[in-house]
């Protein structure tokens, strides 16, 4: 399934204006506060702050863009090119916005600065996943760590930014580091709001066309789909249901896929604890 130009410039918007949100709850947020955020965006942070009073101090931005072109490369390889394309995109411009917003103190509250720029932060983020991109880095190495050692995902954020706090209160004392814990949990809450940070999904689908959907799935995602026979209790119509699990990267094109061949099917997305049985890998 191709996207029309349309969709396809949505995307692109949305990703922009993710990214600025991004490098707006960093440079007037968390930055002057010393909090940090998750993900490579933090690591980006602690280096830079390690190095302000270097002989070579360099910014956020660059070091957030240079950590990424590695990880770009493997996610080309081994995610898929047009997510990773697009990630990549986010994280340039992330840069490119966090190199032409200045750093500046909006207020001396560091609770304050750590709950919105989490917010700020996290609208950026989850939007910019539920249009089927991801902010890169972290999500796209948890995501080759997973399928690699079949291990759930959340275990490698959990580490990499567990990983930042111990590093932000030994370098920096804990207090900084508690703040910035209050600023991942919040993130975490409103991305799981928008979006959702859960690795998979299960999508229960009620359809009169079952064999248009089967086919137009099957066109563009590698899962498996059961089909159980249902009836509408109100109005006594034969349909099918279509379950389908799929990872959080998949549900931007199952959405598009409902929406092109049934808008009317009812669809009911629930959160996946644990699968048993086949269920594909990439390698």
């Amino acid at each position: 399934m191709n996207y029309s130009p349309l969709q396809e410039l949505q995307k692109i918007i949305v990703i922009v204006i993710g990214a600025a949100l991004n490098a707006v709850a960093l440079n007037l947020f968390l930055i002057p506060a010393k909090v940090y955020a998750s993900g490579f965006t933090g690591v980006a942070q602690l280096v830079s702050s390690l190095l302000v009073h270097s002989p070579v101090p360099i910014s956020t931005g660059v070091l957030l863009f240079v950590l990424n072109i590695p990880v770009a490369i493997i996610g080309w390889m081994k995610v898929g090119k047009s997510f990773t394309i697009y990630s990549f995109f986010c994280v340039f411009m992330m840069s490119f916005f966090l190199t032409i917003i200045p750093v500046a103190e909006i207020s001396k509250d560091i609770l304050l600065n750590a709950v919105f720029g989490g917010v700020i932060a996290a609208i950026g983020v989850g939007f910019t996943l539920k249009y089927g991109a991801s902010t890169g880095g972290l999500d796209i190495v948890a995501m080759i760590l997973s399928r690699k050692h079949n291990r759930p995902i959340g275990t490698y954020f959990m580490i990499l930014n567990g990983s930042i706090i111990l590093a932000a209160g030994l370098i920096f004392g804990w207090e900084k580091a508690l703040y910035t814990l209050v600023a991942l949990y919040v993130s975490t809450r409103i991305i799981d709001a928008i979006h959702t940070r859960h690795e998979k999904l299960t999508a229960m689908i009620v359809t009169k066309k079952g064999s248009e959907l089967k086919e137009a799935i099957h066109s563009k995602l590698v899962r498996g789909i059961t089909i159980v026979p249902a009836k509408g209790a109100f109005s006594n119509e034969n349909k099918e249901m279509l379950i389908i699990v799929v990872t959080r990267y998949e549900l931007y094109d199952l959405e598009n896929i409902l929406k092109e061949v049934d808008p009317s099917a009812f669809t009911n997305i629930v959160n996946t604890t644990g699968i048993f049985g086949l269920f594909r890998k990439d390698d």
